[in-house]
């Protein structure tokens, strides 16, 4: 039996007075004389405790607020769009003048089933992220496969900002090559400036740091870079990472594309990445940016750009002189013929490259075979000037 219902009965049906039950069991008067007034207007419902509900919710968000919340949640998600807690929030400040907290939306879109309560996670705090200071100061690029209606597959090569994720150019092509990223770097840079530095992966369009053992010198693109002050930097392979800002806008834009059919040519592949493009920088609030979007983090500040004056390459190259006298060097993607000498056949030898200054000397004991300046314009370097033609 409950101490209450021992009250009750003690003073309803033994007839002790409320403060003598008081004294009995070590309560207040005050609390047994609401407990007999409730009895008597309540009966046997008073044996428990009373409903600490309150009578009035004030706070409680209202039913047109929940039924918006749920909307946006199903209508973000059908476009393909973020429709996190804390996007709703800002569409819910931004189109209709609410401000509801990210914890009321989470636990109402949890209520109506609309995501499932997560397990706590490394907090935000203790990841370490960079970020570039000002617009322009880093590019990322990355190329991603997308497949058309027909199942053929398709590339789509991004420029991003660091700084402010601001998609500055998504092209689709059938193929992303070496001259596709420069002529894409050059429009981008038309519109935008060109930026201090760019970030990468590895791939052959991009770098030839790690083609034919390293050896390959600069392709078109990393002279191009080099020629107009222009850092670049790469990621550590098998750690993309590095590149995540662009492989995260990657992973965005697939999915908005998947909430629609399938583009049937690169044409309308490309129709599709403009429009996704000025949904992402326009009207889609980014968390990184405190909500803002890209495009106002983009002009917020002052854009950076290029320092002055080229980069020069040193690099190393060994080599052995062929039997015809002539040794190879890949310079700006293209591969020249130097002459040494039929003397020389077969003689190991070290090139000292400083851009296209080239000192040829031999492994074993150091002796200078030959000190050039490659002419770019000349795929074979004789040993000899070639005679003025004949008037």
């Amino acid at each position: 039996m409950s101490k209450r219902r021992s009250i009750i009965l003690s003073v309803e049906v033994e007839g002790l007075t409320q403060a003598e039950a008081a004294r009995l069991y070590g309560v207040s008067r005050g609390w047994v004389s609401k407990l007999i007034a409730r009895y008597r207007v309540e009966g046997d419902v008073a044996f428990e405790p009373a409903s600490r509900r309150p009578k009035s919710s004030p706070n409680k968000t209202p039913e047109a607020t929940i039924e918006a919340i749920i909307e946006l949640r199903r209508t973000l998600t059908k476009q393909g769009l973020d429709a996190g807690p804390e996007t709703i929030g800002w569409h819910l400040r931004e189109h209709h003048g609410e401000i509801v907290s990210v914890s009321t939306i989470r636990r109402h879109l949890i209520a109506a089933g609309l995501i499932e309560p997560a397990p706590r996670k490394r907090p935000k705090s203790s990841y370490i992220r960079f970020q570039a200071e000002l617009p322009n100061e880093t590019w990322q690029s990355d190329m991603t496969h997308v497949a058309l209606g027909d199942g053929t597959d398709s590339e789509v090569l991004t420029w991003l900002d660091d700084h402010a994720r601001f998609a500055l150019s998504v092209t689709a092509h059938d193929t992303v090559t070496t001259t596709v990223v420069i002529d894409s770097f050059h429009e981008t840079a038309g519109q935008h400036g060109y930026p201090a530095s760019v970030l990468s992966d590895n791939g052959m369009y991009y770098t030839a740091r790690f083609a034919r053992g390293g050896h390959a010198g600069r392709n078109r693109f990393e002279t191009l870079l080099a020629d107009l002050g222009i850092t670049q930097k790469h990621s550590r392979p098998n750690h993309p990472t590095t590149c995540g800002k662009v492989e995260r806008f990657q992973q965005t834009l697939k999915k908005w594309l998947r909430a629609r059919p399938p583009a049937a040519t690169i044409s309308d592949l490309q129709a599709l990445l403009e429009e996704f493009a000025d949904e992402y920088n326009h009207r889609r609030p980014h968390r990184s940016l405190g909500r803002t979007t890209p495009a106002s983090a983009y002009t917020r500040l002052p854009k950076t750009g290029p320092r002055t004056g080229p980069t020069i390459e040193y690099r190393i190259r060994h080599d052995r002189i062929d039997t015809s006298g002539k040794t190879t060097l890949r310079y700006n993607g293209h591969l020249y013929k130097i002459g040494v000498g039929r003397a020389h056949a077969q003689t190991a030898i070290t090139m000292l490259i400083i851009d296209r200054d080239i000192r040829i000397i031999t492994t074993a004991t150091g002796e200078l075979l030959r000190h050039l300046t490659l002419d770019p314009n000349r795929t074979y370097q004789p040993t000899r000037k070639p005679r003025n033609p004949r008037t």
